[in-house]
């Protein structure tokens, strides 16, 4: 069950549409150009993220952390490339503390 804290986190986070459209595109990796199966489980690297937003880098960045600090999507390094995937284990108990709560 997520803690009073975290929800605020997470409803902070999906205050804003472009987070929340972020997420909703995640949850397709294989939507974003460049993007091979065996990629899926890394996730989408920041700069196709930040091609499809349309916004720049850092604003698509600090859009990501905020998703990230509340539990929504896990970022994975490699080398100089940040991918994002959806949590979808953290947002099925989201999901899960939500029906409980309300």
């Amino acid at each position: 069950m997520f803690t009073e804290a975290e929800l605020e986190a997470v409803f902070r986070a999906l205050s804003n549409p472009t987070r929340r459209q972020m997420l909703v595109w995640l949850k397709d990796p294989l939507g974003f150009p460049g993007q091979e199966p065996d990629d899926v489980e890394v996730g989408v690297c920041v700069t196709d993220i930040q091609q499809r937003v349309g916004l720049g880098q850092s604003t698509t960045s600090q859009y990501l952390t905020m998703l990230r600090q509340a539990g929504l999507v896990v970022a994975t390094r490699r080398g100089k490339w940040t991918y994002y995937r959806r949590d979808e284990a953290n947002i099925a108990r989201l999901m899960e503390t939500l029906r409980e709560v309300f």
